[in-house]
């Protein structure tokens, strides 16, 4: 490997444990605001389901990730603008305590970097076009299961003393945190895997399959879980508090909810290959959990402010990652 690949790749790997990092509110959140678990065990439990999920899944979205792109247009200046711009985004959004997607932010970095080097036809139109229409879809889905589970739960619950319904959704927590857990890892690792592979293909050291998903490397599957874990096992807890105390105040059945509601979708895109937002989808999910009892129990005013993330987090990765790429070509880096 040469110096520039091995950069790249420690770049990727650096991105990908601040997505650890920056998303750790995706998968605690819920059970840290419900104080089922503490912090400090949370972050444990939510590593250790981010790192086995490459046991249960299937590398499609580190497949479709990795031919977004041209081929014939990645280079390695490229994959480091674009993930400089994803980066730069995720510290950014997590000084603000925004909960946005690192998946949109890697995405937009690396789209800007390559229409500032070949123009708008370099992109895979059809993927990014079911990435951003997953962009509505994965809030809407996780926001529609948490509403039907909710109202079915408290069909079933709703007559039996509060204290006991605690009791027992305490314990269904760690199960329901765990799946979602190990939905993240499935999803967001696995964007870090494309960007490797996309790497080592501009280099010649890795050849996409030409039908159905190609076969990752081992090394490059059990480093992106790595790394995504220790992120997570770090923490984000300015996030954290967004997510889980000020969208809704949550219970412990809520919590069981939001989370069941937020894994089932990240199941679903993972096995259809597509790249979805952790973010989008448990915020969703918990929307969906808070305004089954009344609408008041929401604030709208913070779900507004997210959302307001979420449509720049695109645009403003793309910026980064294309000034990054004008940058880099302007001192004489080759790309």
């Amino acid at each position: 490997m040469s110096a520039g690949l091995i950069a790249i790749i420690v770049l990727a790997l650096a991105f990908d444990f601040i997505n650890g990092f920056h998303d750790a509110a995706n998968s605690i959140a819920t059970v840290v605001s419900t104080r089922v678990l503490s912090p400090r065990v949370a972050v444990v439990w939510a590593a250790v389901f981010n790192f086995i999920a490459f046991l249960v899944f299937e590398t499609r979205v580190a497949s479709n990730i990795a031919k977004g792109v041209d081929p014939q247009v990645v280079t390695l200046t490229l994959i480091a603008a674009g993930l400089t711009g994803a980066i730069i985004w995720d510290l950014l959004t997590w000084w603000w305590a925004l909960p946005t997607s690192s998946s949109h932010a890697l995405l937009g970095g690396l789209a800007g970097a390559a229409i500032v080097k070949a123009g708008f036809a370099s992109l895979d139109g059809p993927f990014f076009l079911k990435t951003a229409a997953f962009i509505v879809l994965s809030p809407a889905l996780g926001m529609l299961l948490a509403i039907g589970v909710m109202r079915g739960l408290i069909f079933w619950f709703g007559s039996k003393p509060p204290g006991r319904v605690d009791r027992i959704f305490r314990h269904l927590q760690l199960v329901s945190a765990a799946l979602y857990s190990l939905g993240h890892g499935g999803n967001d690792a696995q964007k870090t895997m494309g960007i490797i592979v996309a790497a080592l293909a501009a280099q010649g050291l890795f050849q996409h399959a030409t039908a159905g998903h190609s076969a990752i490397p081992l090394w490059v599957v059990l480093s992106c879980h790595a790394a995504m874990g220790l992120g997570t096992m770090s923490g984000g807890w300015r996030i954290v508090r967004t997510m889980g105390m000020r969208i809704t105040k949550l219970t412990p059945v809520g919590g069981f909810c939001a989370e069941t509601s937020g894994a089932s979708s990240l199941f679903l895109a993972t096995m259809l290959g597509v790249p979805v937002s952790t973010t989008h989808t448990i915020t969703g999910a918990i929307v969906g959990t808070g305004s089954v009892r009344k609408l008041s129990a929401v604030r709208w005013g913070v779900a507004g402010r997210i959302v307001w993330g979420w449509v720049l987090t695109v645009p403003g990765s793309a910026a980064i990652g294309g000034i990054t790429y004008l940058i880099a070509r302007a001192i004489g880096i080759p790309g």
